[in-house]
């Protein structure tokens, strides 16, 4: 068994106002996001420019953050958000959904693709290969928190957390910034480095986040007070099968249509 490294959640004091190392891990996602979206764009000279770049970071990330709180509260929270409605503002504690935060990423991009006259997927495509950075960061954050641990067990590397109980649990949120950050985000960036059909590396995203968070789920502990749906089933993997399937749609509809202009 291993010793969960207890931190404490406040990183620094900016005079007598705390930063949290949970927020401070979105800020270095979006940071880091907003620097290799800019490496990406270098690749397709004339597509965007610095501000159009800015302004897209700007969007997705008001999207993010919105959608992801929102999205925790209406998927996981809406108890506390009736006994506390102030929860809603109390982001320090922990608390975004990955799928409600994408479904504000997806609506930010839809209106700024609008605004640019440009496809929609041309944005969504450009932006998915840095997503996992956000990600990553987000789970070291879960993982400072102490939530969002895994289920009980007996492996070497189980570590006890502070509110979860006094047994052993797999450290989960570590499992997701390695598949979701760091594999997702080696599988997207080679993917990318070279021209794909419009919509494909978008697919790609959906369908390695949802099968790496699909997986994850059978390590973690189903959230409270959610529990299981027919015996087995967490909203996790209820949420991302129809990613899966969407991607899956996606992709393959990118490659036919490729085909068809070529023909």
């Amino acid at each position: 068994m291993l010793t969960y490294p207890t931190i404490n959640p406040i990183a620094f004091h900016i005079f007598s106002w705390p930063v949290y190392w949970y927020g401070l891990m979105y800020l270095i996602g979006f940071v880091a996001g907003w620097g290799l979206l800019a490496l990406r764009a270098r690749r397709s000279p004339g597509a965007f420019t610095s501000d159009q770049l800015s302004d897209i970071v700007f969007y997705a990330a008001l999207g993010a953050i919105i959608g992801g709180r929102l999205g925790y509260i209406l998927f996981y929270d809406g108890q506390t958000l009736i006994s506390d409605p102030l929860f809603i503002f109390q982001t320090w504690k922990g608390g975004m959904s990955f799928h409600g935060g994408l479904l504000g990423v997806l609506i930010a991009l839809w209106l700024f693709a609008r605004k640019l006259g440009k496809p929609f997927l041309a944005l969504t495509d450009l932006v998915a290969p840095v997503v996992p950075i956000g990600l990553g960061a987000g789970r070291i954050g879960n993982f400072i928190n102490g939530e969002l641990w895994g289920r009980i067990t007996t492996v070497p590397w189980g570590m006890v957390f502070p509110n979860g109980g006094p047994y052993p649990r797999h450290p989960s949120q570590l499992y997701e910034f390695f598949l979701e950050g760091v594999v997702l985000f080696l599988i997207l960036w080679i993917y990318s480095s070279k021209p794909r059909p419009l919509g494909a590396v978008s697919g790609l995203f959906a369908i390695g986040y949802g099968v790496f968070r699909c997986t994850v789920e059978f390590f973690r502990e189903p959230d409270a007070p959610i529990g299981y749906f027919f015996g087995w089933l967490t909203e996790g993997q209820l949420l991302s099968l129809p990613l899966i399937l969407v991607g899956i749609i996606l992709l393959i509809w990118a490659y036919a249509s490729r085909k068809e202009n070529a023909s």
